[in-house]
Order: C-alpha cells, then sequence, then structure tokens
C-alpha cells in the first residue's frame, strides 16, 4: 500500500497530512495540497514535540490554516474562553470513543495502527487480495463482521519455542468481531483450533499473477484453514463464512510478536488467576492473584494450556478472552490521550499486521476507525462458539463439533444483530416505548392462513428468495393467496411487512409463521377493502382488494428459518464482558 500512496503525481504523501491538534489531543487530516513534502516531516516532527497547550494547530496552511488559526478575529487566543474549554473536553471526550470502542480489535495487538496510521506506518502494513472473500459491502451498509486472525507462525526473535518448525503457521486463535448495524456494541465470537469443520475450495492469489484452487477438506481442523496447503486468510474467511453463514466484510492478522511488542508498549496487562499457573516448558510461573504480564511472559499466559481445568483449548481460549478484556480496559484507561504513546505502540504493531486490500490505505483505515469508535467498551461482549466433544472420537477427545442446538441460535442471533450485552441505560429507555408499541402490535386475533392474502418482493441480496417463501407459504403453511412480485426497488437490511388497519390479524399470522419481530410490522395507510376491484391481487367476492406488502431483507437467510432469530443467547453459553474484571480459572 505505501507503493499507492507514496510519490503521488501531486508530490504529497497522504501520510504527511495528518497533524497532531493539540487543542484536542487528535490528528486531523488536512487536505491542503500545497503543503511541501519537505516541510511535512519537520512539521510532524515539531508536532510530536510540542506543548499540549500550544494554541496552534502545527503544519497547516492555506485556507484551511487560516480558519483554524491561533488568533481570533477580537484579538483573544484561538480557543480560549468557555467555548473553547468546551470544545477542549468535547474533543478528549470525542477521542476517547473513537479509539477506546475500536478497542475490541485489538485481539493480540493488531489494529491500534489503523487509527494513527501516517508516514512509515503505511509501509508497516502488509496486505493480501483475497478477492471474493470479502463481502464488498461498504462500512456504512449495515453491521461489519470483521475476523482476526492470530498465526502460530514461528516468525520473530524468540519464538522459536512456539509454532511448528518449518510450517506456514495455522489459524491458532481466531475472533470474529461482529459490529452492530446501529454501532452500539460488538460481539467478539472465539472459534475453537480444534473445531471439526469443513473447509471449503478456495482460490488463492500466487505471486505471479495466477490463481491456485486449494481442494475443499471435509472433516478437517479449523486451524487448518490457514497456512496449510498454500492457504490465504481469504480461506480462513470462506471457512468461517460457512461455518457461521455471516459475510465477511475484512481481516486482520497477526503473529505472536504482536503479544510481545503491544503488552511491552502498555507497560503490561494486569490479570488475577484463583490459583497458580505454572508451565515448565515456557516458564510461565505466575502466583493466585492479581499479577502484570508483559512482553515473553504475555505470550507464554495466552499460549498456555497447562495448569487448566481441563488442559483444552477451550480452556485457553476462556483465558484469552479475558486476558483482552483486561487489555481493552488498560488501553482505555491509561492509554488513550497520549498521541506519542499511541504512535508508538501503532509503529510496532503495524509490523506484524496484515489486512486486506480493501482496508490496506489510510483513509479507509480511518473510516473503518470512525464506524468502530461509535461503540462503548462497555459493550464489547467477548464469547465462542458453542460446541461438544467430537462424537466420532474415542475416549480421549482431541477435537470439538459444533453444538448442533447452541451454534445456530449464536450465528441467528448475529445475523439479527442481537447484542449479547445490554447498551446504555439512556439508550434503552429512549427505545422503551416505541419498544412498547411494537409488542402491542403482535397483540389481537390472528387469522387463519387461508384468509392471508400478501405480495412477495425481495429486498435481499439472495437470489429467489421471493419465489422460495411463495412456496414455503403455500406448500407448507398454506397461504394460498400469495404472489411472487420479483425484486423490491431497492435492498433492504431489515425485513418488514406492510398492511393496512383491517389487515392486522393477517399480519399477526404471517408474523408468527415467518418468525417476524414486531419491528418488522408496518401498520397504516387506506383499508384493505376500499382499493379498486380491477387491483392486482382482487378478490371481488371476498371484499378484499390489496394484498399486505412483505419485503424481504438483507436478515433474510432461507424460507422457514426465523427472520428475527432468538432474542437471548442460548443458557450454556458463557459471555466476558470488556469491561469487567474477572480472574481465570
Amino acid at each position: 500500500m505505501d507503493a499507492q500512496s507514496r510519490d503521488r503525481p501531486d508530490g504529497v504523501d497522504p501520510a504527511d497530512q495528518w497533524v497532531l491538534n493539540p487543542r484536542t489531543g487528535t490528528y486531523e487530516l488536512r487536505l491542503d495540497d500545497s503543503v511541501p513534502r519537505q516541510d511535512s516531516g519537520r512539521a510532524r516532527r515539531e508536532t510530536a514535540s510540542a506543548p499540549r497547550t500550544r494554541p496552534s494547530v502545527p503544519g497547516q496552511r492555506g485556507r484551511r490554516s487560516a480558519r483554524a488559526g491561533s488568533a481570533r478575529a477580537d484579538g483573544r487566543p484561538g480557543g480560549s474562553g468557555r467555548r473553547g474549554r468546551k470544545a477542549r473536553k468535547s474533543g478528549r471526550r470525542k477521542a476517547l470513543r473513537w479509539t477506546g470502542g475500536a478497542l475490541g480489535l485489538l485481539l493480540l495487538g493488531g489494529s491500534v495502527g489503523a487509527y494513527l496510521l501516517y508516514d512509515r506506518l503505511n509501509g508497516n502494513l502488509n496486505t493480501v487480495d483475497v478477492g471474493d472473500a470479502v463481502s464488498g459491502r461498504g462500512l456504512k451498509d449495515g453491521p461489519l463482521n470483521i475476523l482476526v486472525i492470530g498465526t502460530d507462525k514461528r516468525t520473530g526473535e524468540g519464538n522459536e519455542g512456539y509454532g511448528d518448525k518449518g510450517s506456514e503457521g495455522h489459524a491458532d486463535t481466531t475472533f470474529l468481531f461482529h459490529v452492530s448495524a446501529d454501532r452500539t456494541n460488538t460481539t467478539a465470537l472465539s472459534i475453537p483450533r480444534d473445531l471439526v469443520i469443513d473447509i471449503p475450495e478456495c482460490p488463492t492469489g500466487q505471486p505471479d499473477g495466477s490463481t491456485l484452487i486449494v481442494p475443499a477438506q471435509p472433516g478437517a481442523r479449523f486451524n487448518e484453514s490457514f497456512g496449510q496447503r498454500g492457504r490465504d486468510p481469504g480461506c480462513t474467511m470462506r471457512t468461517v463464512k460457512a461455518i457461521t453463514g455471516l459475510p465477511m466484510d475484512h481481516f486482520m492478522m497477526v503473529d505472536f510478536n504482536a503479544v510481545k511488542t503491544l503488552t511491552t508498549a502498555i507497560g503490561g496487562v494486569d490479570i488475577c488467576l484463583d490459583k497458580p499457573m505454572k508451565d515448565k516448558d515456557s516458564l510461565l510461573d505466575l502466583p493466585v492473584g492479581p499479577s502484570t504480564v508483559q512482553g515473553e511472559q504475555a505470550l507464554a499466559f495466552v499460549r498456555n494450556r497447562h495448569g487448566l481445568r481441563n488442559d483444552s483449548d477451550l480452556d485457553r481460549i476462556a483465558v484469552q478472552q479475558q486476558f483482552v478484556a483486561s487489555m481493552i480496559r488498560k488501553l482505555k484507561n491509561e492509554v488513550l490521550g497520549d498521541p506519542k504513546a499511541m504512535f508508538d505502540l501503532a509503529d510496532s504493531m503495524t509490523k506484524a499486521l496484515t489486512v486486506d486490500t480493501g482496508i490496506g490505505d489510510v483513509p479507509r483505515l480511518t473510516a473503518l476507525a470512525g464506524e468502530l469508535g461509535k461503540i462503548d467498551v462497555k459493550n464489547i461482549t467477548l464469547m465462542t462458539v458453542p460446541v461438544i466433544d467430537n462424537p466420532a472420537e474415542g475416549p480421549v477427545k482431541a477435537t470439538v463439533v459444533l453444538n448442533p442446538v447452541e451454534a445456530p441460535q449464536v450465528f441467528a442471533m448475529l445475523a439479527n444483530d442481537v447484542s449479547f450485552t445490554e447498551v446504555e441505560k439512556e439508550e434503552r429507555a429512549a427505545g422503551k416505548e416505541a419498544a412498547a408499541r411494537q409488542r402491542a402490535l403482535l397483540k389481537g386475533p390472528r387469522a387463519q392462513a387461508s384468509e392471508i392474502r400478501v405480495d412477495v418482493y425481495n429486498g435481499s441480496s439472495t437470489n429467489g428468495a421471493a419465489q422460495t417463501t411463495l412456496d414455503w407459504l403455500r406448500n407448507v403453511k398454506g397461504v394460498l393467496k400469495s404472489a411472487n412480485r420479483s425484486n423490491a426497488p431497492e435492498k433492504i437490511a431489515k425485513t418488514r411487512l406492510e398492511y393496512a388497519p383491517d389487515q392486522a390479524d393477517q399480519a399477526r399470522a404471517l408474523a408468527d409463521m415467518l418468525g417476524l419481530p414486531a419491528a418488522g410490522l408496518r401498520p397504516g395507510g387506506a383499508p384493505a377493502g376500499s382499493g379498486d376491484a380491477g387491483d392486482a391481487g382482487t378478490d371481488a367476492g371476498s371484499g378484499e382488494f390489496r394484498p399486505m406488502t412483505l419485503t424481504l431483507g438483507a436478515d433474510f437467510r432461507s424460507a422457514g428459518v426465523p427472520i428475527g432469530g432468538p432474542r437471548k443467547p442460548p443458557k450454556g453459553v458463557r459471555t466476558v464482558e470488556a469491561d469487567r474484571q474477572i480472574c481465570a480459572k
């Protein structure tokens, strides 16, 4: 990506356009192309060393600089007075939200640099073109699914004792970060490395520009979806999509060095144990109670499975989740707000970071940061894909398979953007009245299937969704007065059912069949019997001249699968909330 961002025809490196605003403590993008390259580096150095109370923003030129100058028209210093203090306070609060909410992506320290990249950080990033493994959705087009892959490839000094010698690595630690469409919450879903699944066929780009098709591999461990047989991160993305049914938007990949450099850069991560943890291989020796780990010790801690309850990878995942939650709190409470410390941290982390080409430059990473920054840390939940012991194995269980009951429920919650943690009380209070009105829509009598009249439109990205739904309604549910009206005028995120006041009983019955939540009901319009008898769908003998309108949205998965999905996680699913201190067991 550095090749495409440097030596541009206009002679301006986008990295040179990021400057520190000392009044807010944040970096701002200055787009004045008149800034000379030879001056911009000096401006950055001056910025880094400038006192935080300095009233002007260094490195700005021309019209934009004049607007943000250090003096007001009345002669008073810029940023002074009540409005200036409010601006600084608001700026600091925005900075914490902008970076703090994004910390859910910092598994193994992989993504701090995404929010402060300029100059040499561009050169640190590695990118991989994974083709159509990415969804192609825009950063503002609904929810985001970002796959964070921690590999066990032995790269870097001191890592000889980890991983398989000579191996290209595996998908050793993998988190799927699901960011809600409204940006109020994030769920980080751990995928066990020993989960037995089917790895789909995977096209991978080669150095000579050709494409290698890696054959599908049924009954394989999940960790083989990367590195083995020439598989790239796109193969892991395709595998996760096959497991969860969720589209993959982007990936970030890190290695062992990221754990060591990140934890050292922030002065260690605080952990808590309910019993001692010792490992003779890594020389890990931690006592009961609180400790602070960094560098080699931190890597040994997150990699250790010995001395845990079952010495299993699932126990190790639980420890990793608690470690990540503690790291998030440390970064939010002690590191954020210090631009120099954050830049140093970003510099070391991006050296271990690989991303897809869709977020492989500063503007797109900045846009991603803007979306992630809307999330409060307390609304980040970490959990593990529900699994059971592999029944195909003997008494000694080394692998797991998906829990056939609980895993689909978790995937359905993510597909329907259901939060695994409560959002802010103010947000809940604001939506309380609306939620009560929606629930009231489902109260009342239900019509018989033979009385339901509905036109089905496809507003999803699933080809043939309207026809398959129509066939299911007619053949399985007995809704014979239904019709396929083909594609909707535009694609929509959520399925909706529009109906007239005298069709409420039909709407309730159809919502029950579809598993459509109350939020999907759209009452209004003229009574169904008031239409012109010549309208489409007219039954002159019934007095009902207009059918309801069902428009399938992006939340549609397949005919017969409840659109709303479950509203609560299965009872057996354990979660870790990022803002709470929990001692590892």
